[in-house]
C-alpha cells in the first residue's frame, strides 16, 4: 500500500457550490458554498486524502456560457479553499453538451483515465462524491465507491466525513502454497477478538495474545502440512498476518508509528516496533525446552521474523526469565502491546515521517 494515494473525486456544482434554480453558476452573485464543505474537506485533508474536481459544465465557452463567467466563479472557489489549506491536484472539466456524445462527460471516464491507469491510486479508499446519479455511475465505471451528497441530514458533508473517516481499518491476506493455505484478517479498530485455528494449540494461544493485547480483532484460518512439522504453518501464518496488518494500516496517516513493552512473572520481554515500511527483525533470547505444546521453540523467533516481513516493519524482541512458556507468552503479549501503541490513529496530522511516506 505504500506510495498509493487516497483521492476524493469531487463534483462541483451542487456538491461544493450551491446550485441555483437555473442550474448554472455563471456569476459571482450566484456563488454560495455548500454548508459544512470546508470543515469536512479539512478533515479529509488531515486524513491524507487528495482532491480532484470532476465536473460537467454544459456548453462552456459558448455564447450562453462564456468562459470568463466560469473562470470568475472557479477562481473564487479555489481562492477560498486555498485559504483553508485545501488544494486540488487537478480540475477536470467537460465543456460539452449531452448531444455531442463526448467521451469525457460524466459518467464517462474520459477525464479520469490517467488516474485509473496509475498504480498510485488507492482503489480501496478513494471515493467519488457528487449530488447526482451520474456521479454514482462515474464511481461504478471507475471501480470506486460513490457517495451521494444531498440536503438530507444523512447525506450532509458533516455526516459523509464522519462516516468515512471513522470506518474500521481492515486488512486481509490469503497465502496459498504447496505446503499451506492461510487466510488472515485484522481490524485495527476492533476490541481484541480472536478467531484462530492453525492446528497448533499453543501457537493459537499466542496469536490470541497478540489480538487481546493489541486491541485488534484477528482471524487466522490455516490448513498446513502439520504432518511434516510446524515450520511452514508458523512461517506462513506470520507472513500472512503481517501482510493483513500492513494492508489495514493503509497510508499510515495519523498513526503513532512506534511501540514497545512487558513483564510476566519470572520473565520479561522488551519489544521495539517501528511501522517504517522496511522489514527487519532481531530476536534475543534462548529456550531450554525444544517444544511448548506442539510448537517448536525455535519457531518463535522465526514467526516474529516472518511477521515483520509481512508487516514491513522493524521488530526487535528481547526475552529473559526462567520459564519457557512465560518467556514466549511475554514476547507475544509484548508484541501485542507494541502494536496497540503503534497503530493508534489520530495521533498527529499527516504521515509520521519527514519523508512524507512510510
Amino acid at each position: 500500500m505504500s506510495g498509493t494515494r487516497k483521492i476524493l473525486f469531487l463534483d462541483r456544482d451542487g456538491t461544493l457550490i450551491a446550485e441555483p434554480a437555473d442550474q448554472q453558476i455563471d456569476s459571482l452573485d450566484k456563488f454560495r458554498l455548500i454548508e459544512g464543505v470546508v470543515p469536512a474537506l479539512i478533515r479529509f485533508r488531515d486524513a491524507g486524502y487528495r482532491f480532484v474536481m470532476v465536473s460537467n459544465q454544459d456548453g462552456l465557452g459558448g455564447a450562453q456560457y462564456p468562459q470568463a463567467s466560469f473562470d470568475a466563479v472557479q477562481a473564487m472557489l479555489v481562492q477560498i479553499l486555498d485559504s483553508q489549506g485545501i488544494a486540488f491536484d487537478e480540475v477536470l472539466i467537460c465543456p460539452h453538451l449531452p448531444a455531442q456524445n463526448c467521451l469525457c462527460r460524466k459518467p464517462g471516464i474520459g477525464l479520469v483515465q490517467f488516474h485509473l491507469a496509475s498504480s498510485a491510486l488507492d482503489r480501496t479508499r478513494s471515493l467519488v462524491i457528487g449530488d447526482r446519479e451520474t456521479d454514482l455511475q462515474l464511481a461504478g465505471n471507475m471501480g470506486l465507491e460513490g457517495i451521494l451528497f444531498g440536503p438530507e441530514p444523512g447525506r450532509s458533508w458533516e455526516r459523509i466525513a464522519a462516516d468515512v473517516l471513522t470506518r474500521p481499518r481492515r486488512g486481509r491476506c490469503q497465502r496459498v502454497t504447496r505446503e499451506t493455505k492461510v487466510t488472515a484478517e485484522v481490524n485495527l479498530d476492533g476490541t481484541g477478538l480472536a478467531k484462530v485455528s492453525t492446528g497448533i494449540g499453543f501457537f493459537d494461544h499466542m496469536l490470541e495474545q497478540i489480538a487481546k493485547h493489541s486491541g485488534c480483532d484477528v482471524s487466522v484460518e490455516m490448513i498446513g502440512d502439520g504432518h511434516v512439522d510446524d515450520h511452514h504453518t508458523v512461517e506462513d501464518t506470520g507472513l500472512a498476518l503481517g501482510a493483513a496488518f500492513r494492508e489495514a494500516l493503509g497510508d499510515k496517516v495519523g498513526i503513532a508509528r512506534f511501540g514497545f513493552y512487558l513483564p510476566m512473572d519470572d520473565s520479561s520481554a522488551q519489544v521495539a516496533l517501528d511501522l517504517c515500511g522496511r522489514a527487519y527483525s532481531r530476536f534475543e533470547g534462548t529456550f531450554e525446552r525444544e517444544k511448548v505444546g506442539e510448537l517448536a521453540t525455535e519457531m518463535v523467533p522465526h514467526f516474529f521474523r516472518s511477521f515483520a516481513d509481512g508487516l514491513q516493519a522493524n521488530l526487535h524482541v528481547k526475552v529473559e526469565g526462567q520459564n519457557t512458556h512465560h518467556r514466549i507468552e511475554a514476547a507475544f503479549k509484548g508484541v501485542g502491546r507494541s502494536l496497540r501503541l503503534a497503530v493508534a490513529a489520530g495521533q498527529q496530522a499527516g504521515v509520521p515521517s519527514t519523508k512524507g511516506s512510510l
